[in-house]
């Protein structure tokens, strides 16, 4: 089967996993703090504000903790995003406000987002669809004049970047998520990136029980009592460790490459669909802008996608669509009309992309999907 996604994996990364296996230390420490500031180094900001943490979505929970939400805040974000966004904002109370985007980038306009905030809104929170930057400086711009905070899932944009800067330091908190399924994987795990040191301070102990100082070794030659408990806040554990981080940094130095292979994948793709009829390919990047390229994906006519699909995974190639439109998702009681988003849900196909893709890999998908669309397409004329 040809996967959508692929981690790479090899020698290297267990090499990593048996330095620490010998060091007998698993939990947060060295390695952890190091990934920790290699990646700040990688996006570009000061160590002390990044925090290693186990999942993504365990970020999303806790930026929303600390801007305390709740009943009778409203937060912005795009439809089409994924289900833990709208989990961690209407898990405090706060109303998910979703927005459109636009139909070909699956990215919201600054537009979409201006149309749909309100007295209420505390937040915006924006997705970087398939590693796309959209309009992440005019969006982040935006905020700043209507004295809004910006959050940014960065899940799909760990190399991204617009004009220079890396996408995840555009807003006041950032989120990276290095999952099984991700470009730069440690099996689960995230980053977190906060802007304001006061918060990042706040972020650090609700990450780890709530606590202002540790009450284990790392705190004996620091307190009488190291064992006593300094309990500021009703936090949980939340924190990376040094098995991950391994992982991790080896992941990190392997980035460029990996980089590298999904453009040129991307490019192939470009070429080979290029002029086919009935099939729409993503929109270029604009100038200044450089993409993880997560995704890659094309447009079809609604009547035939869903059976171009099964055609596909007939063949040995899986395909998919991410990510289904959230303002249908009845848990969170929307009644917005967005038209783009529901046009773009139904004509959306994700390709496979990952660094693990040969070149045949990619013309066995191209030619599979032309000859689904060729015969799935209604027949003209008359």
């Amino acid at each position: 089967m040809i996967n959508v996604f692929q981690p790479s994996l090899g020698q290297e990364e267990l090499d990593a996993l048996a330095e620490v296996f010998d060091s007998n230390w698993l939990g947060r420490g060295p390695k952890t703090q190091a990934f920790e500031a290699e990646f700040a180094a990688h996006l570009g900001v000061p160590a002390t504000n990044v925090l290693f943490i186990n999942n993504a979505t365990a970020g999303l929970f806790l930026a929303a903790e600390l801007l305390e939400l709740g009943p009778g805040d409203d937060v912005v974000l795009p439809s089409v995003s994924f289900v833990a966004a709208a989990n961690a904002i209407a898990a405090t109370g706060a109303r998910p406000v979703f927005c459109d985007v636009a139909q070909r980038t699956l990215n919201p306009t600054v537009a979409d987002v201006e149309r749909a905030l309100t007295p209420r809104t505390k937040a915006v929170l924006a997705l970087h669809f398939g590693g796309a930057p959209g309009e992440i400086g005019r969006l982040a711009e935006l905020c700043r004049e209507r004295n809004v905070v910006l959050v940014e899932d960065a899940a799909c944009a760990v190399a991204s970047r617009a004009d220079g800067r890396a996408c995840g330091t555009f807003g006041d908190i950032g989120v990276w998520s290095f999952d099984a399924m991700k470009t730069l994987v440690t099996g689960d795990g995230g980053m977190l990136y906060v802007r304001d040191d006061a918060l990042m301070a706040a972020a650090r102990r609700l990450a780890y029980h709530g606590m202002g100082q540790a009450s284990g070794f790392s705190s004996a030659r620091a307190s009488a009592r190291w064992w006593e408990l300094d309990v500021q806040g009703f936090g949980r554990r939340i924190i990376g460790n040094d098995l991950t981080a391994a992982l991790g940094s080896v992941q990190l130095r392997r980035l460029p490459q990996f980089i590298e292979a999904r453009r040129r994948t991307a490019e192939l793709y470009d070429r080979l669909l290029s002029g086919v009829e009935g099939v729409t390919l993503p929109p270029r990047q604009p100038a200044g802008h450089l993409s993880s390229h997560y995704f890659y994906w094309v447009q079809l006519d609604p009547d035939i996608r869903d059976q171009v699909a099964a055609d596909l995974l007939a063949a040995g190639i899986y395909t998919t669509f991410r990510y289904p439109p959230l303002h249908k998702v009845a848990a969170y009681g929307a009644s917005t009309d967005l038209p783009a988003t529901d046009l773009a849900a139904e004509v959306t196909l994700l390709l496979p992309l990952h660094q693990g893709l040969s070149s045949e890999d990619v013309r066995k998908v191209a030619d599979e999907l032309r000859k689904s669309v060729e015969n799935r397409r209604p027949a003209t004329g008359g």
